[in-house]
């Protein structure tokens, strides 16, 4: 696929993936526009910088002057943007594969993984900048290294032979409808294999072949770094061997018990929390020294990362009247069980004489269906839960699921464990979508009369929805 042309249109441009690729067209030199369902920050960022933006998506959004047209996958043949462009014979095209064809012009460095992609790519990427090799950048998170955008252009003009210094793209390659099927990255890490997105993919095994797929993809005599700690992927070992054997690829695996000394100085000098982001920056480590990156650049960069928008993230003291407890607010992205256990194990153990609430709006009906035994099980490090209705995710529900008290049924899912499971967690809240503001009294009432001889709480708020939207106002 051939980018010559100047003007592209996106259907969907307010998305994470969409809006960072809309960027490095405009860094490009092309003319850009798009639309989206809805107004948001996203696309009033993307109006600020040069791009004209649609609000609502309508065929009169588009006419013959456009030569390329990017869609999200969320997008359906239907869309009057996209059937419009068919009836005008203008080159339609899904964002995996536009960014597939980037990948194909750079020395790609792609993270892939059920979890924890954002927050690897980031770290990557910072690396490779501390580095000097100056990387462009498509990340599925906003970076305050990177003014709060998804996107980091290469400094310096980019060679399209791939002589320039600049010749690097980090990437998040997605397992969602196979979109990293299309990408065919130089290097890939692997974080690791979940039961993820249940509504398109059958079941594990279906995930792991994709998977197999992807590292299938991996350019001749490039480089796979692999987790050997995640069950699933080491699983798939024999079958990655013999890729790797026919493809002249160099396979590394990377593990907590496998690289302990460097474990340990990342476990005892990064910033952010978690045993999961210990492992996610050893991939990185591993990769970085196989580039032939300097320890003390891949350790300081490590070191001193913050975070990432939505990944653990500091908003501010809970703002209530009349409140004297000192609450600490967070916002975390984590919608699957093995993410939020993760999370909330991460909090637990770096403040473990602190209170802590996890407020917790499910990601999509089918998810929380297909794994409600693994969600009953996945708060216990939490004194306190408060379960809000699932966000709806447009074009991914299946009406026959859409139960309106599903939530209400995972808390009391949740309740009857707790008599038998010694943990932590002794109150557990359902909160309907009617009552969500009245969040901050719930919140305020919970701290009082539970957690009173703890001065100091932390509020944790979770889900990939619109949640974020409610932690604002908590902090106001």
């Amino acid at each position: 696929m051939s980018f010559m042309k100047p003007r592209i249109h996106f259907i969907g441009i307010g998305g994470i993936g969409t809006s960072a690729l809309a960027r490095w067209f405009l860094s490009k030199g092309h003319k850009v526009s798009g639309s989206d369902a809805s107004p948001s920050e996203t696309t009033q960022e993307l109006r600020k910088q040069g791009i004209k933006v649609f609000i609502g998506h309508k065929a009169s959004n588009l006419d013959k002057t456009i030569d390329f047209v990017v869609y999200t996958v969320a997008v359906k043949p239907e869309n009057p943007e996209f059937k419009k462009a068919k009836e005008l014979k203008i080159p339609v095209i899904s964002y995996p594969q536009a960014l597939g064809s980037l990948t194909r012009q750079y020395k790609t460095i792609a993270i892939a993984g059920a979890h924890g992609k954002s927050t690897t790519t980031a770290l990557m990427s910072l690396v490779l900048i501390k580095a000097g090799l100056d990387p462009t950048v498509i990340v599925g998170t906003k970076l305050r290294e990177f003014n709060g955008s998804n996107f980091r252009p290469a400094r310096r003009s980019f060679n399209e032979g791939g002589n320039g210094k600049n010749e690097y793209l980090i990437i998040e390659a997605d397992e969602y409808t196979n979109a990293f099927s299309n990408y065919s990255p130089w290097a890939a890490i692997i974080l690791n294999i979940d039961r993820e997105h249940l509504d398109y993919y059958k079941n594990l095994s279906e995930i792991k072949n994709v998977f197999l797929g992807f590292i299938n993809n991996v350019k001749p005599g490039g480089i796979l770094v692999l987790n050997k700690d995640d069950k699933n992927l080491f699983s798939l070992k024999n079958k990655i061997k013999k890729i790797a054997k026919r493809k002249k690829i160099k396979v590394h695996w990377f593990g907590a018990g496998t690289n302990k000394n460097i474990y340990k100085r990342l476990a005892a000098s990064l910033k952010i929390t978690g045993k999961h982001n210990v492992s996610n920056s050893l991939a990185v480590y591993e990769l970085a020294r196989l580039m032939n990156i300097k320890e003390k650049d891949i350790f300081g960069t490590l070191s001193s990362f913050n975070g990432a928008w939505r990944r653990m993230e500091y908003k501010g003291k809970l703002q209530a009247s009349g409140f004297k407890f000192q609450v600490d607010v967070y916002d975390d992205y984590a919608h699957h069980p093995t993410e939020i256990k993760a999370t909330l194990s991460g909090i637990a153990q770096k403040w473990p004489k602190r209170a802590l609430i996890c407020v917790f709006q499910p990601h999509q009906t089918k998810r929380l269906t297909a794994l409600f035994k693994e969600f009953s099980g996945a708060f216990f490090d939490a004194d306190c839960l408060i379960l809000l209705d699932v966000f709806k995710v447009t074009g991914r529900e299946n009406p026959s699921e859409m139960t309106q008290n599903i939530s209400q049924k995972l808390a009391e899912a949740i309740k009857r464990k707790l008599k038998a499971h010694n943990s932590k967690l002794k109150t557990v809240v359902y909160l309907p979508y009617s009552q969500q503001k009245n969040l901050k009294k719930v919140l305020k009432n919970i701290i009082l009369r539970t957690h009173n001889s703890k001065l100091k709480a932390i509020v944790i708020m979770m889900g990939a929805g619109d949640i974020y939207k409610i932690t604002d106002k908590l902090v106001k």
